[in-house]
Formats: C-alpha cells, sequence, structure tokens
C-alpha cells in the first residue's frame, strides 16, 4: 500500500514543525514558497480546514488561486525581472498609444498589467505548491462549482484545498503558541 510522506511520519509518536519543514523539503523543489501557500491556506481556511473555492477580500469573493498569487505578490518586488516587466509593459503602452498622459494615471495603469501578468504566472506557480503540498500528504485538492463537486478540473469548476488533520494540528498549535501580536509564546511580555 502507498503511503504518503506524512503518512509515514504520522506514525511516529508526534510530527512537530521541523518535521513538517523535512517533509516539505523531500516533496517541493521550493519549500519555503511551499510552506507559505500552506500556511495563507490555513489562515483563510474555515472550520473543517477547507479553503475555497472563493475567498472574501475586501467585500468581493475572488477565487482562492487568485487571492493566494495577490497574497504572494509583495514577495517579489525587488526582484529584477519585475522591473524589467514594468519597463517592458511601459515600452508596449507608450508603443501603442494606450499610455495615458497623467503620470499618476500612467502608474496606476502600468501597475495594473504587472499586476494581471504576475496573476496569470502566479497560478502556476501556486498550483505547482499546492501539487507538491498534495504530494506531501497535508492537502487534499478537489473542485467545486457550476454543476457538482468533482476530482476533475475545468467546466467553471474552480479549485478547494483541504488541510489533512495532521496539517490543521501542526498549524493549529504553532498559531496558539504566540500571543496576541504573534510573537512566539515564550517572548510574550
Amino acid at each position: 500500500m502507498y503511503q504518503s510522506p506524512i503518512q509515514a511520519c504520522a506514525e511516529a509518536p508526534r510530527l512537530d514543525m521541523p518535521g513538517l519543514l523535512e517533509i516539505l523539503a523531500r516533496n517541493s523543489a521550493r519549500p519555503r514558497y511551499a510552506f507559505m501557500v500552506l500556511n495563507l491556506i490555513a489562515k483563510v481556511a474555515g472550520p473543517g480546514g477547507s479553503a475555497g473555492p472563493m475567498v472574501r477580500r475586501e467585500g468581493a469573493a475572488v477565487s482562492i488561486r487568485d487571492w493566494l498569487c495577490d497574497a504572494l505578490m509583495p514577495m517579489g518586488h525587488r526582484e529584477p525581472k519585475r522591473v524589467a516587466l514594468a519597463s517592458r509593459i511601459r515600452d508596449e503602452l507608450t508603443r501603442t498609444a494606450s499610455l495615458p498622459a497623467d503620470p499618476t494615471a500612467a502608474e496606476a495603469a502600468i501597475d495594473s498589467e504587472i499586476r494581471e501578468r504576475l496573476r496569470a504566472s502566479g497560478k502556476t506557480n501556486v498550483s505547482r505548491a499546492v501539487s507538491d503540498l498534495v504530494r506531501a500528504g497535508l492537502i487534499v485538492r478537489h473542485y467545486q462549482g457550476y454543476c457538482l463537486d468533482h476530482h476533475n478540473r475545468g467546466g467553471q469548476r474552480q479549485a478547494v484545498y483541504t488541510l489533512t488533520p495532521i496539517a490543521r494540528q501542526l498549524l493549529r498549535d504553532e498559531s496558539s503558541n504566540s500571543d496576541a501580536e504573534g510573537r512566539p509564546a515564550r517572548f510574550a511580555r
């Protein structure tokens, strides 16, 4: 019988945060990114451990993948590729005469186009990270939408991510070990 890495470690007396990080390191090419995705999913998960298909943000419903992309976007703010992308977009908008004359409006148009392009590529990164988390046994993914719940995507269905019980326990234990300001309890004043 096939066992996921988390099931194999769950047989140990207690899986702790270093054990979780080890599982991520073994199952992901980008374990830190996968951990950030896991943590964000845990933050928006409901009482049953499920997050999605939609997340409320500023009064509007956004798909979980779009929300994750937007939440992770600031991580690459100073990345050279993003600076080069902004320059390319400025050149494209200037060439097509789509760049507003007002400098504030021009920056807003460039920022909007950057956000759309980064969201498109970010969805791929999020999907890869979630696939790593599924492979590690930390997340269960299914799709929900138009007709019914289904294990395959498509047909106007959106992703739903559910934390496995061991992942929920680990992330809940870590959040309960900190004070109201998010500092570890041993450093709380």
